[in-house]
């Protein structure tokens, strides 16, 4: 399928689980959408009896300790989008809506795995459109504490390159760097399970986190070893799914990026803060068009990019 034009689905795929923190039902219903649509998620099932659209979008983010919410709960929100929302740019879908009936994603086996599964059932289509990017002019990095996060200009592609460092002897010190692209994203990244301490697990159940979370849907860490009786899926496969992470909150660009991100020690909140940085000044980056387009080549004679669509959402 070539790559310079819009990507969504050929039809609507469901997919049914429990949030992890949560621990409530919930179904969700991926629909193709139409050229320059963008990724939505259409929040139904609210005591308001109203439903709620909001975009996958880096402004309309409200929390991101342990999972990325976007929305706010007063009138609506969705919670846990990172996994999907990573199977998505990793496919290459440009559109989509999806329907969900509560305020949290399904955890389903902790993965991307099943999403990209049911992506590719119903395969993909194109919607007739040039793809469009953000193109990383300048380097724009944020710090927190020994943390990092940043992204920097690259003449093609995206790469990310993840780094962790945790004090637990089990999971430690390792990282992982790969240009992003749907064969090495469903072979290398796809399949890297969420993790969790086991002792944290009471903490988080106070602080409502982790109520829906299993062994069948999360990696267990424990002192000396995983809990999990099958083991890991990789030998890296707690950086592997921070990778993950990574691709699902930069996701949230609302345009595939063209750049090259790092991360020490980083999460979802420094994922969605290094765009915030890049998007605090326009010099930072540029819109531009799958070559081809002769509106495209007019601008760029005069070094102007191509508008992109106003998203909805606070802060």
């Amino acid at each position: 399928m070539r790559t310079n034009q819009q990507i969504t689905l050929k039809g609507p795929t469901t997919l049914r689980g429990v949030g992890v923190h949560s621990g409530n039902p919930v179904e969700i219903t991926i629909r193709p959408a139409p050229a320059n649509h963008g990724v939505a998620f259409l929040r139904t099932g609210m005591h308001t009896g109203n439903d709620r659209l909001i975009k996958a979008h880096h402004a309309c983010v409200s929390a991101t300790e342990l999972c990325t919410v976007i929305g706010d709960v007063a009138s609506g929100a969705v919670a846990t989008i990172e996994h999907l929302m990573s199977a998505l740019y990793g496919l290459g879908v440009d559109n989509a809506l999806i329907e969900i009936d509560g305020p949290e994603m399904p955890i389903l086996d902790g993965s991307a795995l099943p999403f990209v599964k049911a992506i590719d059932a119903v395969g993909l289509a194109q919607c007739g459109a040039p793809r469009r990017w953000i193109k990383v002019l300048r380097p724009v990095r944020i710090e927190v504490d020994r943390a990092f996060a940043e992204l920097r200009p690259i003449d093609r592609g995206f790469r990310l390159d993840v780094e962790i460092d945790f004090e637990s002897p089990v999971i430690g010190r390792s990282r992982k760097a790969m240009d992003l692209t749907a064969a090495s994203y469903r072979r290398e990244i796809a399949g890297a399970r969420t993790f969790g301490m086991m002792k944290d697990v009471e903490r988080y159940w106070k602080a409502g986190f982790a109520l829906g979370a299993s062994l069948e849907n999360t990696v267990a860490v424990g002192e000396t070893a995983v809990v999990n009786p099958e083991g890991l899926r990789f030998a890296d496969e707690f950086v592997r799914h921070k990778f993950l992470d990574a691709v699902g909150d930069l996701a949230l660009a609302g345009l595939p990026l063209q750049g090259a991100y790092r991360s020490y020690c980083g999460g979802h909140r420094m994922n969605v803060g290094v765009l915030t940085a890049l998007f605090s000044d326009r010099a930072n980056y540029a819109i531009i068009e799958a070559q081809g387009s002769r509106r495209e080549s007019a601008l760029a004679e005069f070094g102007v990019g191509l508008g992109i669509a106003a998203f909805a959402g606070d802060l």
